[in-house]
This record gives structure tokens, C-alpha cells and sequence, in this order.
């Protein structure tokens, strides 16, 4: 998910707490714990600064998203907490494990997928069946904190609670809509993917056979509608571009599968799950 979607997150987690007896000091430690929570697994965003070997794509969502590590953060959490707020409490630690564990897992469903049995395994587990920014789960939040914040007679604890459901309501019949796509299509496959709109409901399904790939746009409710047909050059030497551009090893490794093109003044590879307008966000090439 977006940094947007982990911040709000994190505070409907607040909101979801009843707070009528907390202290000052008490309400910012939960503040803390929640929204930091629901973000720190991202601080590796801060490995572009020293990556010289283009491995940002494997460091990105890879161990401090790692299911592992969510007691560390949790931990981590409590200590700043009661050095900033002198809050020491047991249910603090739970909460920072709630939160860190929603950001580490709700970053499974979307095509992204993170590293999340990292460093057991260094599979990118996705799903693909959230997209990295979901509306619903914006216009959810946003219906809360309206009713809270107009209708004064309603607990926000209550009402946030009921945001929570909701919230996951939407992710598993995203989820189960994903599935049945994908039960019913990937065996046509030699590999398969999935990619959820911004629509609920709608999904790109990706497939490759031999050497075409076939992006679909699809719901489980209608047939796959034919968008694009690619073809990769599964004949070329990939080495040379590896070589030239570390970046294209790392995408290689990080992608279920990927298109390899081979024209005129260029080799490269990108990942079809990410190709919109004739061209993917994740590309990576080298000049012949």
C-alpha cells in the first residue's frame, strides 16, 4: 500500500481505541505507536542512498517487511514510547504488533508483494488481488470519521471499529473474486498473475505461453476482454544486459516472469503485471 493508505490506517487504529481514561502522555504514546507503527517497516526507503549495486528492488519490501520482524518494531515501539511519554504498558506492545503487522500484510495483496518470510525465504509473496492504492478502503475511512465528526452522539472507538470490518469485508471478497479468477484461468498458462484495478471487482489478468504474454482485463462475473498481446524474445542472452545494468539482474529475480524485448537499440526486460500506455513502470534496459 501507499505511505497515504499505512498513515490512515494507522489512525483509524487510533480512532478504534477507547481513549476516556487514558492520560495526556498515554493518548501520544497510542498516537506514536499507531501511525509509526504503520509505517517504519518502509524505512527502507533509505537503502537508495547507499545502493550501488542495484538491489533496491529486492531491498524494498523485503526483511523489515518480513512477518519475523514485526515483534522487533513492536518492541522498538514500546521503548520509544516510554522514553518520550514514560508509558510502559503491555497493551502499547500489542497494539505496535497490530499495527506493523497490518502494514506487512496488507502489502501481500497488491502486485507488489512483499518479502514477508524474509530471511527463510526470499519469495515475494503477492497476491494481487488490492491495488497499492485503494479507494475503498480511503472512502471507508473517510465515511468514519465523518459519522464521528458530524454525529457527536457516536463513539469514535465504535464507529472505527465498524470501519475495521468493513475495511476487511473489502479485502476478502477482493481476495476471494482473485482467487476464483485466478483457479478458473492460470491452468491455460504456463505462468499467471494478477493485478486488481482501481475499480473493485475488475482485475488484469497476466499470462505468458511460451513466448506471448496476454494482459486481460477481467471480472468474475465476465469473460476475459483481450488487451494487449506481447511477445518476448526468449531467445536473447540476457548476460550482457545483467552486466550493463545490475538494475535489469534485480527485476529479473524480483518479477514472477518478465518480457524480454530485443529491437533495434535496445535490450531489455520489464514486468507486464506493471504495463500501461504501451510501456511498463518497471523497465530496465540497456543501449545496444
Amino acid at each position: 500500500m501507499d505511505t497515504i493508505t499505512h498513515t490512515l490506517f494507522g489512525l483509524s487504529l487510533y480512532a478504534a481505541v477507547d481513549k476516556k481514561r487514558f492520560t495526556t502522555n498515554e493518548k501520544r504514546a497510542l498516537l506514536l505507536t499507531t501511525v509509526v507503527g504503520s509505517n517504519i517497516p518502509d524505512i527502507d526507503v533509505i537503502s537508495q542512498w547507499w545502493d550501488t549495486a542495484g538491489r533496491y528492488q529486492m531491498w524494498h519490501r523485503g526483511i523489515t517487511h518480513s512477518v519475523f520482524l514485526v515483534p522487533v518494531w513492536a518492541a522498538l515501539l514500546s521503548i520509544v514510547s516510554w522514553l518520550l511519554f514514560k508509558v510502559k504498558d503491555l497493551k502499547l506492545f500489542a497494539m505496535g504488533l497490530l499495527a506493523v503487522f497490518i502494514h506487512n500484510s496488507s502489502d501481500l495483496f497488491n502486485a507488489w508483494g512483499t518479502g514477508y518470510l524474509e530471511p527463510f525465504s526470499s519469495i515475494r509473496v503477492t497476491f494481487g488481488t488490492i491495488p497499492i492504492i485503494d479507494f475503498m478502503f480511503w472512502i471507508i475511512m473517510l465515511v468514519g470519521w465523518l459519522l464521528v465528526r458530524f454525529k457527536r452522539n457516536l463513539s469514535s472507538s465504535r464507529v472505527f471499529k465498524w470501519v475495521w470490518a468493513l475495511m476487511i469485508v473489502h479485502l476478502i471478497s477482493q481476495t476471494v473474486q482473485g482467487y476464483v479468477i485466478q483457479n478458473q484461468y492460470a491452468k491455460q498458462y504456463d505462468e499467471f498473475a494478477l493485478s486488481a484495478g482501481f475499480i473493485p471487482g475488475q482485475f488484469q489478468m497476466i499470462g505468458k505461453q511460451n513466448d506471448k504474454v496476454y494482459i486481460s482485463r477481467t471480472t468474475v462475473f465476465t469473460e476475459p476482454k483481450l488487451q494487449v498481446e506481447l511477445t518476448s524474445d526468449e531467445s536473447t542472452s540476457l548476460e550482457q544486459l545483467f552486466a550493463a545494468n545490475p538494475e535489469a539482474k534485480t527485476l529479473y529475480e524480483w518479477s514472477p516472469f518478465i518480457v524480454i524485448v530485443n529491437d533495434d537499440k535496445h535490450i531489455g526486460i520489464y514486468d507486464p503485471r506493471f504495463y500501461r500506455n504501451g510501456e511498463s513502470f518497471l523497465y530496465e534496459k540497456m543501449d545496444k
